[in-house]
């Protein structure tokens, strides 16, 4: 199974340290926040990762180099000056994932003790997402998890996308029917969010997910940094 990390983004809320370094290479417990993922990926068999890149792309392959130290293979999907946010990072990133197999896919600016072990390999639907209890930066959730296992776009029990999940392509076969006539980045390429994909697919109850009740950070500011730091660094 290949896995994709989504690292193209500009990282706004944490400059100035974004200035000078993306934020999947920010250190957090002594390494770069995606070293994380890779180790987690690594250690469930996954052989082949696809970073996708914009803001300062020049930066990862030094850092990480070929993946070898893992024991995975990295190919970097270079998406242009401008990222194509996520919907259109993924659709660009399955020239390398391929266009048949489903794939995992995690962003990398997010923390987590999730075992990606426990993702299915075969979705039942589009898409399963791993969500957990609303942060107080994000007190109205994003979806609903039912009780059966089902994703809906409303809900009683609203909960945040934790930004790990396991995708068909097949899910962006018709991107263009939900997105519209979208942005166009370098050479011609759609930008266009994921989020619009997922409701799409969750109106006929094709995505599924599950609760992760342990430890997850989305790094989204200095002080959640400095704060994640600290506790791994104990």
């Amino acid at each position: 199974m290949k896995a994709l990390i989504l690292a193209a983004g500009r990282g706004e809320r944490m400059r100035p340290l974004t200035d000078r370094v993306p934020k999947p290479l920010l250190r957090v417990g002594g390494k770069p926040l995606i070293v994380w993922h890779l180790e987690r990926l690594a250690g469930i068999g996954v052989r082949e990762v696809v970073i996708n890149t914009s803001w300062l792309a020049d930066q990862f392959e030094p850092a990480l180099g070929d993946g070898r130290q893992w024991g995975l293979t990295l190919r970097y999907s270079y998406e242009g000056p401008e990222p194509l946010e996520t919907g259109g990072g993924m659709l660009r990133a399955l020239d390398l994932l391929g266009h048949e197999a489903p794939f995992i896919a995690v962003n990398g600016d997010v923390w987590s003790d999730f075992d990606p072990a426990l993702l299915p390999r075969q979705p039942t639907g589009e898409a399963h997402l791993v969500l957990v209890g609303n942060p107080a930066h994000n007190p109205e959730g994003d979806f609903s998890l039912e009780g059966t296992g089902v994703v809906s776009i409303d809900g009683p029990n609203r909960m945040t996308f934790a930004g790990i999940g396991v995708y068909r392509p097949s899910l962006l076969a018709d991107w263009n029917t939900v997105i519209g006539a979208p942005e166009m980045g370098v050479e011609a390429r759609p930008r266009f969010p994921l989020a619009p994909i997922l409701r799409h697919a969750m109106r006929t109850g094709a995505v599924t997910g599950e609760h992760h009740r342990g430890q997850w950070t989305d790094v989204g500011t200095p002080q959640r940094l400095a704060e994640l730091d600290a506790s791994l660094s104990r």
